[in-house]
């Protein structure tokens, strides 16, 4: 099972062309993924016998159904529909249809995540169904139809690292670990661009939340090394959400200074930055330049860093070459010319210079 490693240095990944396969949300708002259609033939592992610690699995989903009955919507489903279905995850032969069923009504139900949670095995069956993928992976064998349903999985995760009421509780038993063999992956197909995707959609529910903790977590892991691989190789959907959470972690104070402690951090975000920036005057992406942007802004905030950025800050950031592409967006515009009025007389050549921490890892 996964484990938590300290990340205290991390290295900047080589680029990587991959395909556009989904949509998430933009400008910085909700990051979400959405349940397949496609369903097949069960595929099932042995059962995990018991789950992570600090995963509740004591009481009984029916216990909490007088709690929950505002939650009802959409189609005309209640909570009486809604329990059955649940319980049925824990039932292999049950559990690919309800978790497409699940995760089509999800949002219909704002009482989901902690019924999901605190229902006996259920977390347990959604950790089975990550796991076991796991030996797709590497060799890459991974099918449309095994992602599709693992992503199902992930998609009622990520209703419960949204909600207020088990987001500690899904940190504390360190589930977000079991998503990130999806995150390293690098297959070009589609069926892992959509797992990485769907991953990336849980991580960034987290750290949409602004809760210090998500941070303090995130960075005792290798979150950031992997989402900057991403943001190199994945496609534009996967590099503007795996963006947006180092933006989020970049806001948080204990975040920006984390990156800004070694000149090693400092540059690994700040040339992969650079590099995303040199493919966007080629393939130009106003959703994608937005974070980038906002990632620059924020990381001028610290004052060795921002010595830094007046050397290696990209010139196409400094000149018009996306004025074309920001007439209609006021807030890029804004942020990109207080970034500049920040940096003052930034050198025309932006390469590598300058001195962030002094000092590696």
């Amino acid at each position: 099972l996964p484990t938590t490693t300290p990340n205290r240095r991390f290295k900047t990944p080589v680029q990587q062309k991959e395909n556009l396969i989904m949509a998430s949300t933009g400008g910085g708002g909700s990051v979400t993924s959405a349940g397949s259609s496609l369903v097949g033939s069960a595929h099932t592992s042995s059962a995990l016998q018991s789950s992570s610690a600090g995963v509740a699995t004591a009481s009984n989903a029916t216990s909490m159904s007088a709690g929950a009955g505002g939650g009802s919507g959409g189609g005309g489903q209640g909570i009486e529909e809604l329990l059955p279905l649940v319980t049925h995850l824990t039932n292999p032969e049950k559990r690919e249809a309800v978790l497409l069923e699940l995760s089509k009504i999800r949002e219909n139900f704002s009482d989901l995540a902690p019924i999901l949670w605190h229902s006996y095995g259920t977390v347990a069956a959604l950790l089975q169904e990550i796991v076991s993928i796991y030996p797709l992976l590497s060799p890459p064998t991974l099918t449309a139809h095994a992602s599709n349903r693992v992503c199902n999985a992930l998609a009622l995760l990520q209703c419960v690292a949204s909600h207020p009421e088990t987001r500690s509780l899904f940190l504390a038993a360190h589930v977000p670990l079991y998503l990130y063999p999806f995150l390293n992956t690098q297959s070009k197909n589609r069926p892992f661009e959509y797992l990485r995707l769907t991953s990336l959609g849980v991580i960034g529910a987290l750290v949409k939340m602004d809760d210090a903790d998500v941070i303090n977590f995130l960075l005792q892991t290798e979150i950031i090394p992997l989402c900057l691989r991403i943001m190199e190789t994945g496609s534009e959907l996967s590099k503007t959400v795996a963006t947006f959470i180092v933006q989020k972690i970049l806001l948080d104070e204990i975040g920006l200074n984390y990156i800004c402690a070694t000149a090693e951090r400092f540059y690994a975000v700040s040339t992969v930055l650079s590099n995303m920036v040199g493919v966007l005057v080629q393939q130009p992406s106003v959703r994608l330049l937005k974070h980038i942007v906002r990632c620059y802004l924020r990381l001028s905030d610290n004052v060795k860093a921002r010595e830094a950025l007046r050397q290696c800050l990209p010139n196409a950031l400094k000149d018009d070459t996306f004025n074309p592409f920001l007439k209609g967006d006021v807030t890029v515009k804004k942020w990109l010319a207080q970034l500049l009025s920040v940096l003052g007389g930034v050198n025309a050549g932006g390469g590598s210079g300058g001195d962030v921490a002094g000092g590696g890892g």
